[in-house]
């Protein structure tokens, strides 16, 4: 039997990779003092600040957003401690979470982001390449290692691509930024909406299994949006080094650099039309794998981080309280393929959390989770792996403590928002403020227990860029303005059946809907889904049949998108200035709606 009192057994674990370097940073801060003294360029300092990943804040130069590179989303305790200091000292007292398992430091100084710099630093962090005209964080799914339906771990890949682009000359003034992301499986990942996706498989050659990787091109989400192509059938684990870089030398010397609308590589794709673009990418490869005077070999490091034990505790006092706990259970939690453990999926506010939060966060990680690190999701969120399945009820009591317990992680209560209006120079609306408010109405009705809408999304941009990828959510939404007479309000343009998994397809737009209007929009079409549905459907699958013109049924009053148009369309009238004041303005402002915008910073 074991011993109530006994800890979790502890043993030191591998660091973290340290992809800092100092001298950049004592550069940067010289940089900006010349910056200020009038000696550099407006524009050329704001390409080196990009470059340096610090971004413009909305409509100001003297503060900066700081985005942190967490490759492959992997990030330690230590790491969070800095972050929780860091942004108590220098920011708003909280960091956001990126849909890119970046992390996200807003309205920190100008002169002290070098001081930020500094201490990331000191626990290998950087932010290096974060922004501009380069290779981003490189993404891999939360669960690539723990997923029971992947080939192999990717993750030594990203880390071994991470490690050849960053700061490689061969990157630092492309066109445009450039994507790559690996998944784990086909479900668990969004390979086919990047520059570069990549799915990990096996294939058998003379009795020898053979690694490669499934690759994608040309996909990414924008102003206008492009599903991914497929390279070739198979390609080898000793060909991705040589792909990517044909790959970003085509895009680099046929990249539109004129037009920064239509300067992503998808749009290179689309105008040499993908056959074409294909056989090019082919062909640079081998080209220059015959003629390369040296290997060109990625630094892949497959040693496994080491897994230490863990036995379950309870407090002396009991068990812990557990109000709540099969809600959070069935809705935040995944069984890893290593038998016993399981993933947990801390549900943040559309990406926020805290510096207390992140403090408590990290003694939770490493008090529970037996890899001793935690992974950025895909979806604004963090998650714990490896945590044993006797401790899941200590880690849920953990977290009602830190304020980070909520329920619905991976369900349709859990909507992305970008920062919109809170911070971004393009916004229109504030979908960050939306998300939320989605978020609490949709826990408050308990919709998260709803396992026909587990499989749903919502997803929310200030505007028609997709920073919040609408375009791929089961319900999207992308700001901007209406107008009742001389007064303008917050609008949306909503849009149905996006997906991001093999079946990976674009929203189809369907009508606009006023911000305040937004929640009991959501509420009415899952209305009309449980009045209208099949017995098998879900949510996603209902909308999808719909919006594919494949709804047969006599009974159903839906069957097109004009029939969702047509039954939601009094939900959207806007009322009088005099009617409902609160109407023309925006969540998180107490004055009337008007549209401002400054000049993007995804590109310089």
């Amino acid at each position: 039997m074991e011993n109530p009192k006994q800890k979790i057994v502890k043993t030191k674990t591998k660091q973290g990779r340290n992809w800092s370097k100092l001298q950049e940073i004592e550069k940067f801060a010289e940089t900006v003092k010349m910056y200020r003294q009038g000696k550099i360029d407006k524009d050329i300092f704001r390409r080196f600040r990009l470059q340096h990943g610090a971004y413009g804040s909305r409509m100001t130069d003297d503060y900066s957003m700081i985005r942190i590179k967490a490759p492959a989303g992997q990030i330690y305790p230590y790491q969070l401690r800095k972050l929780a200091q860091l942004s108590e000292a220098f920011s708003i007292g909280s960091v956001h979470v990126s849909t890119r398992q970046s992390i996200q430091m807003h309205w920190v100084v100008l002169e002290d982001v070098s001081e930020v710099m500094r201490g990331l630093a000191e626990v290998g962090m950087t932010s290096r390449e974060a922004c501009g005209n380069s290779v981003r964080n490189v993404m891999c799914s939360p669960l690539a290692g723990v997923c029971s339906n992947e080939a192999f771990d990717a993750t030594p890949y990203a880390f071994a691509i991470t490690k050849f682009f960053l700061r490689n000359p061969l990157s630092q003034n492309l066109p445009r930024k450039f994507k790559f992301n690996f998944t784990c499986c086909e479900k668990h990942g969004m390979a086919r909406m990047v520059d570069v996706g990549l799915i990990p498989q096996t294939r058998v050659i003379d009795g020898d299994t053979q690694r490669g990787f499934k690759i994608f091109l040309g996909g990414g989400l924008g102003n206008k949006s492009f599903v991914g192509h497929q390279l070739e059938e198979f390609t080898p684990e000793e060909d991705l080094v040589y792909t990517s870089i044909a790959v970003i030398r085509i895009f680099d010397r046929l990249g539109n650099r004129k037009n920064m609308a239509r300067n992503r590589m998808r749009y290179l794709v689309d105008e040499m039309g993908w056959e074409n673009f294909q056989n090019v990418v082919l062909k640079e490869r081998s080209v220059m794998r015959a003629t390369q005077s040296v290997i060109v070999k990625l630094d892949i490091d497959h040693s496994l981080p080491e897994i230490k034990k863990s036995i379950s505790v309870l407090e002396e006092s009991g068990t812990p309280n557990l109000d709540g706990y099969s809600r959070w259970y069935k809705t935040n939690t995944i069984r890893q393929k290593q038998e016993g453990y399981y993933c947990v999926f801390i549900n943040l506010e559309a990406g926020d959390i805290t510096s207390s939060q992140l403090l408590s966060l990290a003694d939770i990680c490493q008090d529970f989770s037996a890899e001793d690190f935690a992974r950025n999701g895909f979806s604004q969120g963090i998650v714990l792996r490896w945590i044993s399945e006797g401790d899941l009820p200590k880690l849920y009591s953990r977290l009602i403590g830190a304020g980070l317990a909520k329920s619905g992680s991976l369900t349709m209560a859990s909507p992305v928002g970008c920062s919109g209006t809170t911070s971004c120079n393009l916004a229109l609306t504030n979908s960050h403020r939306l998300a939320k408010e989605i978020q609490r109405k949709l826990l408050e009705l308990k919709l998260d227990e709803d396992d026909d809408l587990r499989d749903s999304t919502i997803k929310v941009s200030g505007c028609p860029n997709s920073c919040g990828q609408h375009e791929i959510a089961t319900i999207g939404f992308y700001g901007g303005g209406g107008r009742v007479g001389k007064n303008m309000y917050p609008n949306y343009q909503m849009s149905l059946g996006g997906r991001s998994d093999e079946h990976t397809m674009l929203g189809v737009n369907c009508m606009r809907v006023p911000a305040k209007r937004v929640i009991p929009v959501l509420l009415k079409i899952i209305e009309l889904f449980k009045n209208n549905k099949k017995h098998e459907d879900s949510l996603s699958s209902w909308i999808s049949r719909i919006i594919n013109g494949k709804e047969e049924s006599e009974d159903s009053e839906i069957s097109s998108v004009g029939d969702f148009k047509k039954i939601l369309s009094p939900l959207v009238v806007p009322p009088s200035i005099d009617e409902d004041k609160d109407f023309f303005s925006d969540y998180g402002s107490d004055t009337s709606y008007h549209t401002v915008t400054g000049k993007g910073e995804c590109a310089a």
